[in-house]
């Protein structure tokens, strides 16, 4: 197995795990999400625990991406390549941020209610749980949609390392995902909407094509054209200039 399949391997294997800690971490927040009460019960806070560690190997397998997919993805174009590991790394933040916001309601139910009062308590939680939802439009729901929809598949395309009718999936699945995000912005729709699920769906066909694809098969190998070089020809270090 050379260099670019280990990569390749690598960024599948990562690209599913993403969706694995994504939804599961989803279900597991659902009773901190849902119930306005939560922060004033008592008992364990297993799921939302558990939901939060998801989310951190989600953070991590986001990153994983990008840095496994830079050294590739730099011979075609070395500043778009950056845009891509920039994207991933605000996403990441603005993801952790949401666990860290979660964390913080399971602390007040556990020892901070007393302190602040329940009626206070539970106006904290609900603030708490809007900057989770923020953080998820502006990063799964925005930012996503530019760096892992319209940049990587832009330059997959461009270097013909997927099949480009699908590379074009989430050229366009990108920019409605991010337009979408905009939409929930200003109003237009809610988050949980038939609307916001089919502008996303694009996109999440995308990701899921490009976890198997890279997985199973690895990057195509495009073949050589009089006059133009190829991708996997071009070093991996951008050649100094004279």
């Amino acid at each position: 197995m050379d260099q670019d399949r280990r990569r390749s391997l690598a960024a599948g294997v990562l690209f599913l795990l993403t969706f694995v800690t994504s939804i599961l971490g989803a279900l597991l927040y659902g009773p901190v999400l849902s119930d306005p009460q939560f922060v004033l019960g008592s008992g364990a806070t297993g799921p939302v625990l558990a939901g939060a560690l998801l989310e951190m190997t989600l953070v991590i397998a986001n990153l994983g991406t990008a840095l496994v997919l830079y050294p590739v993805l730099r011979r075609t174009n070395p500043s778009l390549a950056l845009a891509y590991v920039v994207a991933r790394v605000v996403e990441s933040t603005l993801i952790t941020v949401g666990i860290l916001s979660l964390l913080t309601i399971v602390t007040l139910r556990q020892d901070g209610t007393a302190a602040v009062g329940d009626a206070a308590a539970v106006v904290v939680a609900q603030a708490l749980v809007a900057l989770h939802g923020w953080t998820f439009l502006l990063g799964p729901g925005f930012v996503a949609g530019i760096g892992n929809g319209l940049i990587l598949a832009w330059m997959l395309y461009r270097a013909h390392l997927v099949p480009r009718g699908w590379a074009l999936v989430g050229i366009i699945g990108g920019p409605l995902v991010s337009l979408s995000g905009i939409a929930v912005l200003l109003g237009a729709y809610d988050q949980v909407s038939p609307w916001s699920a089919l502008a996303t769906l694009p996109e999440f066909v995308w990701e899921a094509f490009l976890g198997v694809y890279l997985t199973v098969h690895g990057f195509r190998r495009r073949d050589a054209r009089p006059g133009a070089g190829t991708w996997e020809s071009a070093p991996d270090v951008t050649p100094a200039t004279r």
